[in-house]
């Protein structure tokens, strides 16, 4: 029995798996466009859709079952929770989209954490010098960890795995058994427990809807003009209505007062999601609009046809890592911010396993050649409602993993059926 490998995946499963094979399909209508999207759905080009479903059975369900699930003082404390565990899954959809894998990625958000906190406690150092020093500290173990993987090809399992145990030795270095350092810097840990002002959240929700819509209309727009495959209008509306109803309701709902003091009134949007926004726009035009991320797709789907069409795969490779334990950093940051503080212990546990069960929940494929930045956020939001909700319902610590741990095996179980589907049907 042999094992596929990018190598040796045939042409036809490569356009099977990349996400760019819908740019052949064309649909006319709103009803051809669904029709379309139900063919690939049994297909197995089913994308995030279990994931969308699986939210939203687990919110009815702890809807129904307990008082406190819905309250906008539970969901916004869901969305800060769910910000560094989506940030770091977003980091790791790059090395899983090469076929890659990066164990260390936990473990290089907490070192990147430490190296920010002890820039500004022992060395009062402002701010962004500290954050770029942490980021900067990720893109190194990053470009170390790729080096060794695309140069001297050591299976990334082995040197991310020996990397997540060498970085935990730092991490004690650096902070001491049973030491922490405090992440309190007023900015910093701000993200996590102040919101943005009501009236600036409105301009903000009402910003983002207009520049996607602009950017939508504008592109369907040249499309047309150049004769470009291209969805029907009806759907582009549509899209922008379903934008327009998510980020406006979310507002609305984040700026009703919360807060059980009379006396001292909580509302806004948590910092951490636009945070959270921003890196996943940036993450998806540099996956979906530029030469880098179609060149990722394309190592994915089949390394050597890619070398053979004069993509860099080497530097491909290893960007991919850089670009992983850089955002792992961010991840770092914005889980220190959360806690207040970072140990030697940040980003061990089982930080690494939920992130890459949260961008497999969400839809990326463990198989290379698939997946968009949205997933990890999908995939975050779903394990921290189950990481949120389910101590609400069942007040028993072993429940959490085993819930957590079954969905993560039905995630990988639909992605390989998808996976085997797709290279039935070609699609």
């Amino acid at each position: 029995m042999t094992t596929e490998t990018p190598e040796t995946r045939p042409a036809s499963a490569t356009y099977a798996d990349a996400d760019f094979a819908q740019d052949s399909h064309r649909a006319g209508t709103l009803r051809e466009a669904a029709r379309d999207y139900l063919n690939r759905v049994r297909g197995g080009d089913m994308g995030s859709l279990p994931a969308l479903l699986g939210l939203l059975v687990l919110f009815v369900i702890f809807g129904l079952t307990t008082d406190s699930f819905f309250t906008n003082l539970n969901l916004a404390n869901l969305t800060v929770q769910a910000a560094p565990i989506c940030v770091l899954a977003m980091a790791l959809v790059p090395v899983l989209l090469i076929g890659e894998i990066d164990l260390s990625a936990g473990v290089a958000s907490g070192t990147g954490a430490a190296i920010t906190a002890l820039a500004i406690v022992d060395h009062g150092q402002p701010w962004p010098v500290a954050v770029v020093a942490g980021i900067a500290c990720g893109a190194v173990i990053g470009l170390a960890i790729g080096a060794m993987v695309a140069r001297l090809g050591i299976p990334s399992f082995v040197v991310t795995l020996s990397f997540f145990l060498a970085l935990q030795g730092v991490m004690l270095r650096l902070i001491g058994q049973g030491g922490s350092v405090r992440f309190n810097h007023e900015v910093l840990r701000g993200l996590a427990i102040k919101n943005v002002p009501v009236t600036l959240g409105w301009i903000c929700a009402v910003a983002i809807v207009a520049a996607y819509a602009a950017l939508a209309l504008f592109t369907y727009r040249r499309q047309v003009a150049r004769d470009l495959a291209r969805p029907p209008f009806g759907l582009v509306v549509l899209r922008i209505a379903v934008l327009a109803v998510v980020v406006l309701g979310l507002t609305a709902y984040f700026n009703v007062n919360r807060s059980r003091n009379p006396f001292f009134p909580i509302e806004g949007v948590p910092y951490m999601v636009p945070v959270v926004v921003v890196i996943l726009l940036l993450m998806t035009f540099l996956l979906s609009r530029t030469a880098f991320g179609r060149h990722l797709y394309a190592v994915g789907g089949n390394r050597e046809a890619a070398r053979r069409a004069g993509i860099n795969v080497l530097y491909m490779r290893i960007m991919a890592f850089v670009l992983c334990s850089s955002l792992a950093a961010v991840a770092g940051i914005l889980q220190a911010a959360y806690s207040g503080k970072v140990s030697p212990g940040s980003g061990g546990g089982n930080v690494l396993l939920y992130a890459v069960g949260a961008a497999v929940i969400g839809g990326t494929s463990l198989f290379g050649g698939r997946g968009r930045a949205i997933d990890g956020v999908i995939g975050g939001v779903v394990l921290a409602t189950v990481d949120n909700g389910l101590p609400l319902l069942i007040d028993k610590s072993y429940a959490n993993y085993l819930v957590t741990g079954g969905v993560l095996l039905l995630a990988a179980s639909v992605d390989a059926i998808s996976r085997r589907r797709r290279s039935a049907t070609g699609v």
